[in-house]
C-alpha cells in the first residue's frame, strides 16, 4: 500500500483515460449501509426487480449517471471514511468496475468493504468459476449481504438487511476457501 500525501484539491489519478461506471448515487457518510460511518456507491441497473425495493430508481440500466471510476476512487481515498459499501442496483452487474475501484482505493488506504447483492453466495461462487469479474469483486469484498429483498419477509429490525431471507457473510477467506462465515449477530461485523 502506498502512503498517500495529497492536497484536498489535488488530483490523485492523472493521465488516465476515464473508465465509465453507471451510478445511481454516492453517500459519503452513511450509517445504515453497514456498521460504522460508510462511503456508499449505489450502482445503476438491477435485473432482480424486487417488489418493494427501496432503490427502485436504481433498477433501470439506462438511468443514473455515468461516472469515472478514477474519480469515484479518488473521492473514497480523500474521504475520512475507511468503510465502504457497494450497493445498488446490483453491484455484480458492474463487477469489473467496482473491483477496480476497490483495488485503486486499497493502493492508498485500508478499507473494509461490504457488497450488497440480490444473488445468493452459492450462485456467485459458481459464477466466479467462469467469470473473472465476479471473482475479482468477491476477492475485494470483506462482507457480502446476499439475497433478493422479499416484501413478505420484510424485517425493519433486521440489522443491515431488509428481509429475513437475506444473509451476511464474512468472505475474507475467498478465493483460498469457500467456507464463508455466516454473521448472525451485529457485534460480529
Amino acid at each position: 500500500m502506498m502512503t498517500a500525501t495529497y492536497r484536498k484539491n489535488a488530483k490523485i489519478f492523472s493521465g488516465y483515460e476515464p473508465e465509465p461506471i453507471k451510478i445511481a448515487g454516492i453517500l459519503e457518510d452513511s450509517t445504515v449501509d453497514g456498521p460504522g460511518l460508510r462511503f456508499v456507491v449505489f450502482v445503476q441497473g438491477c435485473p432482480h426487480d424486487c417488489e418493494g425495493c427501496h432503490n427502485k430508481e436504481a433498477q433501470d440500466f439506462d438511468g443514473g449517471v455515468t461516472a469515472d471510476i478514477y474519480k469515484v476512487a479518488e473521492k473514497i481515498i480523500k474521504s475520512r471514511v475507511e468503510r465502504v459499501t457497494f450497493s445498488g442496483g446490483e453491484p455484480f452487474s458492474q463487477a469489473a468496475e467496482l473491483a477496480k475501484i476497490a483495488r485503486l482505493v486499497r493502493d492508498f488506504k485500508d478499507i473494509e468493504l461490504i457488497t450488497y447483492t440480490g444473488y445468493i453466495l452459492e450462485e456467485l461462487f459458481e459464477a466466479a468459476e467462469h467469470d473473472a469479474d465476479i471473482k475479482d469483486l468477491l476477492e475485494q469484498t470483506n462482507y457480502l449481504v446476499d439475497g433478493k429483498f422479499e416484501q413478505d419477509k420484510k424485517r425493519p429490525d433486521w440489522f443491515y438487511r431488509g428481509s429475513s431471507n437475506q444473509r451476511i457473510f464474512d468472505i475474507t477467506c475467498y478465493p483460498n476457501s469457500k467456507r464463508a462465515r455466516l454473521i448472525l449477530k451485529r457485534e460480529d461485523l
